[in-house]
């Protein structure tokens, strides 16, 4: 059985990482135990670790201590050759390999970086490691700077080196194509490679392969002046300001890096103002060079501005310091968070993972890890694409997770707001969004508007809602997003980064209202914690259910957790287990728990239990023995919102786990509710499970 692949690529500079970091990240949503192997590093003088391992390790979490993660430097193999020690060499690797497959479920083997002169060496090398692990293999190519023949030629002579030695090739792949020759080179690879073999073809990205302002400056040195928490900043290209203002101005693109003696003020001045300009492209950075800052009226003047960019200083003159940055070649590293997502965006975009996955025969196991949670939504979001609205569409958080969710083809997006405002925040923030992919609308402009007010007026006059009440209300972001569920023009909503809970749902209660046969709006939190993933609910709505609201709460999130891949085992939450406690708290939650059985007798439940007794199954053995529940639990209903929040809050902060959620549950249509204080990833995830609950 096949637990392993090896990535091997033709040249230095194919974006190897890219398949690296998509590949773990695919094999994480299939199995537990993922190890990350990469026998010959290269490690440039003063380097103490190989900052690839470190990515990999580190932003997956990998169970491997980095020491596991090589064997060889490869001045160190290089010697082992010269000195016919050959054999030796590979006996170490296979070793260590094999240990560490034997730990894991899966292993990606990384090939060598091919960063010396003796490239031949390391083609040779790469081919000979994969041969004496007996792993298969995906091959890369670069389509930089080649034509489309030159392309084909390249990826056709690489397969043949690896068939002929009797290596099975899973994949052939050409990165970094430019976008006009990609069809071209998909078309000619799938016909000139046999069909067993899968071809793929990324285009070229100046996100991924432009390095960042920290890369530079980390390369150049010098003091950084302003603007440190934006090193992140994706450089594109750069200019030289040794010009007139109105001329350098015509020189300003995308993500340019303006380069210019620090007492040309005139261009640094002229450069931050182009940047809060809404006609001129975002600057992503300045570099003062010979070692001269702005004169202490600029710096003054530069203090006082909101919204500057990163601006550092630097010895070299701007001769030598525009072709040191001309040769800048950016690796992903663990504080690239950034890239590090775009590049697993990538991979997901333009790799067929179900062909993929065809060719990978690997472990499966039943268990549902946070990992394998996590990719089995946006499977699931990608099966049926829905049309999710977001109210808050001025807000950044917004923005950065729509940019992720247009990036991977998981949701049809609409946003409200100005489309002059957003599109203002887009380029301030930097985000690789575009605007035409999405719906924007403006609701008091809509041409919706007075069909919404109408609709709204007829649902609610009975509840002394005038006409002019109604027009008021829906200039309201909450209650026109609400509408569009309505009205089917979108499948669902996803609000709250700004308003209230209460802001968000209470249209929803108003016109979209409950299921058949739910009384009760509830909701939930998937909670993905270190080796499972477990339902909480109710920790957001409900203050106080009755026992027979809590079990209408039970069933939902029992149901919804069935919906999304986890086995219901519910626990029905008190301060004591069984029959050892009495008081009022205690019987109701004891009725709850007979009302769940009575209605779906089909449903696991414990009840009343302690939270102890309900997750630990030493606990669980000892207060309640025999029960299918205790110990096990995988659905947990809080006996109140008070004991629910807390706890899920408590949970989330004191062991990391990651809180998806609150998902409502009961409603006609899904609308969902974020934090305040919720992050991107919150959006991201809140938003692929209303699509996949809007496709009910």
């Amino acid at each position: 059985m096949t637990k392993s692949i090896f990535i091997a690529s033709s040249e230095p500079y194919t974006g190897k990482s890219v398949i690296a970091l998509g590949l773990v990240n695919m094999l994480l949503g299939r199995a537990q135990k993922i190890a990350y192997f990469k026998p010959l590093v290269s490690l440039a003088a003063g380097q103490q670790a190989d900052s690839h391992i470190e990515t990999m390790l580190s932003h997956f979490q990998l169970p491997q201590s980095y020491a596991d993660a090589w064997v060889f430097t490869r001045q160190e193999a290089m010697q082992y050759v010269k000195e016919q020690k050959q054999g030796k060499m590979l006996d170490t690797i296979i070793s260590r390999f094999k240990t560490l497959e034997s730990a894991s479920d899966f292993t990606v083997v990384e090939g060598s970086d091919f960063s010396g002169q003796a490239t031949a060496f390391e083609f040779d090398m790469n081919r000979l490691i994969a041969k004496n692990l007996n792993v298969p293999v995906v091959l890369l190519v670069s389509g930089e700077n080649k034509s489309t023949a030159d392309i084909i030629q390249d990826a056709i002579n690489f397969w043949q080196a690896y068939d002929l030695q009797d290596i099975q090739v899973l994949a052939v792949i050409a990165n970094r194509v430019q976008p006009a020759q990609a069809d071209d080179v998909r078309q000619l690879l799938g016909t000139q490679l046999p069909q067993d073999v899968l071809a793929a073809v990324i285009p070229a990205d100046r996100a991924l392969e432009n390095p960042t302002i920290g890369d530079i400056f980390e390369t150049l040195g010098g003091e950084i002046l302003f603007g440190e928490e934006q090193l992140s900043n994706s450089v594109d290209n750069f200019v030289t300001g040794a010009m007139q203002v109105p001329h350098f101005l015509n020189y300003l693109k995308d993500n340019v890096l303006i380069v210019t003696p620090g007492d040309r003020g005139d261009i640094i001045i002229s450069s931050l103002q182009a940047n809060l300009s809404s006609s001129y492209p975002r600057v992503a950075g300045i570099v003062l060079t010979a070692g001269t800052v702005p004169e202490a009226p600029v710096m003054r003047l530069i203090e006082g501005l909101q919204n500057i960019v990163p601006i550092m200083a630097v010895p070299t003159g701007t001769f030598e310091t525009t072709n040191q940055i001309a040769g800048i070649r950016t690796r992903i590293k663990p504080a690239h968070t950034k890239k590090i997502q775009l590049a697993i965006d990538t991979f997901n975009r333009y790799i067929d993972q179900d062909a993929l996955d065809k060719k990978i025969v690997m472990y499966h196991s039943d268990a549902m890890t946070p990992h394998m949670f996590q990719y089995q939504l946006t499977q699931w979001a990608r099966r049926e694409k829905k049309t999710i609205v977001l109210p808050e569409g001025n807000d950044d958080r917004i923005l950065q997770a729509a940019a992720r969710l247009v990036a991977q083809d998981l949701v049809k997006l609409t946003l409200l707001g100005d489309p002059a405002v957003i599109a203002a925040s887009v380029k301030r923030l930097g985000v690789d969004l575009d605007l035409n992919s999405i719906t924007i609308i403006d609701p008091v402009h809509a041409a919706e508007y007075e069909d919404y007010v109408q609709t709204l007026y007829e649902l609610r006059k009975n509840k002394n809602v005038t006409l002019e009440m109604a027009r008021d209300l829906m200039t309201d972001v909450s209650y026109f997003g609400t509408m569009m569920v309505y009205k089917q023009h979108a499948d669902g909503m996803v609000s709250g980064a700004v308003h209230t809970t209460q802001h968000t749902i209470r249209p929803a209660l108003q016109f979209i209202k409950t299921r058949p046969g739910i009384s009760t709006v509830s909701s939930i939190f998937f909670m993905c914690l270190a080796d499972r993933v477990a339902v909480f609910g109710d920790c957001a709505v409900n203050p106080n259910p009755t026992a027979e609201e809590l079990a209408e709460i039970a069933i939902s999130s029992a149901d919804n957790g069935k919906r999304f891949g986890i086995e219901p085992r519910v626990a029905m939450l008190s301060y004591s287990s069984g029959s050892s406690g009495a008081g009022e708290d205690v019987e109701k939650v004891r009725r709850a728990t007979q009302l769940v059985r009575e209605q779906r007798p089909d449903i696991q439940v414990e009840g009343p239990i302690q939270y102890d007794a309900a997750v630990d199954p030493a606990v669980g053995r000892q207060k309640l023995p025999g029960s299918e529940v205790a110990g096990q639990a995988s659905v947990l209903i809080f006996p109140d919102l008070n004991t629910g929040n807390n706890t899920y809050k408590a949970v989330q902060r004191e062991t990391g786990a990651l809180a998806i959620g609150p998902m409502l549950q009961g409603l006609n249509k899904p609308v969902n509710d974020l934090s305040r204080g919720c992050t991107v990833d919150d959006i991201f995830n809140t938003v692929i499970i209303t699509a996949i609950q809007s496709q009910d």
